[in-house]
């Protein structure tokens, strides 16, 4: 399993745009996916789940990713995270 707190800098935090991108990838893994914010864990695959935590700008997140595919999903999510921390 590979855990890590990534920071949300995006203005707009984690809305509809970004999650997507985030849910999207997510969804190209076999790996199980999670991310936790404020004691609340929910599945990275879920659109629903995502939105629901609310992830304002500014904010740490922790993702967990484990399963046979887990290297790879890891590095894409962290690819797509620091993608979000760039737009504008």
């Amino acid at each position: 399993m590979i855990e890590e707190k990534f920071k949300i800098v995006y203005s707009q935090g984690l809305q509809a745009r970004p999650a997507t991108k985030l849910v999207s990838k997510a969804n190209s893994f076999q790996a199980e996916m999670y991310m936790e914010y404020n004691d609340r864990k929910v599945n990275l695959k879920s659109i629903m789940g995502v939105l629901s935590l609310g992830v304002p700008a500014n904010s740490k997140v922790k993702i967990s990713v484990s399963g046979s595919d887990e290297d790879d999903a890891f590095k894409a999510i962290s690819r797509i995270i620091t993608e979000i921390n760039e737009m504008v």
